[in-house]
């Protein structure tokens, strides 16, 4: 990891404030999404650094610390959250992180720290349903069982077993949206090694360092909400590309299958696209190759793909 935060002067009788920058940095790859990833200690972490006296803005000093760390130049860029947990860090600080989403086409990592791509469903394996009910929600389903019955008292037991219909679709239809709600319940439940100290907790995805994970399931969130009503997902696609392609980033992102014809009605309904005039030519035939249309940006006001409207049921 990088040097430790800026410290900020201590005010009163408070201790002082470190700020941290961190990114979770996406690219989709083989149809399957990636997060960039540090490997320095014993679990993988984000690119992330303090905010130093040189950065003129916030976005500056993460832009430069992903470059230095991992040699990815960063375009589309926002910020997700302000994460300031007393215990995040040790040191006696609190420690305050700002951290950003970052969409990128994946490049070979290098930089000052080893540098990887991470499936980010390594992390989270109960969040890809694209072959169906995920098979580590059997084990999901059982522990959260044993936590609603440990509860101390039947209305703190009722709470649970709300929560646990909420974030994993228990007898409703699944939201795709709610990754961190369940991410922070199984971390409640004690079910993620995060949560315990000598890192007994149950196998239930990858674990990371500090609360990395935590700023992962915000940033997968955010970008399956936003690509319902934004474009952004084509800041992860190659400049020309089929619809077949585009379909295949969306199921990776949104961790669904969508029905073909629908996504493809919905996409030139919308106006996101134009042939380039190319082709492609795989075992059938040959596949149209379009290009995102900017123009639509400014023609309609929310242009997104809603996969939950075309979703297979």
């Amino acid at each position: 990891m990088a040097d430790p935060p800026h410290r900020l002067p201590a005010f009163g009788s408070e201790p002082g404030v470190s700020i941290d920058l961190s990114a979770a940095v996406v690219a989709v790859t083989a149809e399957q999404p990636r997060v960039l990833a540090l490997y320095g200690g014993e679990r993988p972490a984000l690119p992330s650094g303090p905010l130093e006296a040189a950065h003129r803005t916030l976005e500056a000093g993460l832009r430069s610390w992903v470059e230095r760390q991992t040699n990815q130049k960063l375009n589309y860029v926002e910020q997700l959250y302000t994460f300031g947990d007393l215990d995040r860090h040790d040191a006696g600080a609190r420690a305050l992180s700002v951290a950003y989403l970052a969409l990128v086409r994946e490049a070979r990592p290098a930089g000052e720290i080893e540098a990887a791509w991470l499936d980010w469903y390594g992390c989270f394996p109960w969040e890809d349903w694209r072959a169906g009910r995920p098979a580590v929600l059997d084990a999901v389903d059982i522990a959260l069982e044993a936590w609603t019955r440990a509860a101390p008292d039947a209305k703190s037991a009722e709470i649970r077993r709300q929560r646990r219909r909420l974030a994993f679709g228990e007898g409703l239809t699944w939201n795709d949206e709610r990754v961190l709600e369940r991410y922070e319940l199984l971390y409640e439940a004690g079910l993620v090694q995060e949560a315990v100290e000598d890192g007994a907790a149950p196998a239930l995805g990858r674990a990371m360092a500090f609360d990395h994970r935590r700023i992962l399931a915000t940033a997968i969130g955010r970008l399956r909400g936003k690509i319902k009503y934004r474009p952004v997902v084509f800041e992860l696609m190659p400049p020309a590309f089929t619809l077949l392609q585009l379909q295949l980033a969306v199921e990776a992102l949104s961790g669904m299958r969508l029905h073909k014809q629908n996504f493809r009605r919905l996409v030139e309904s919308q106006g996101l696209v134009e042939e380039t005039g190319g082709s492609v030519t795989g075992t059938g035939r040959p596949a149209r190759l379009v290009r995102f249309r900017r123009e639509v940006l400014i023609e309609r006001p929310a242009p997104g793909v809603r996969p939950t409207g075309v979703r297979r049921g």
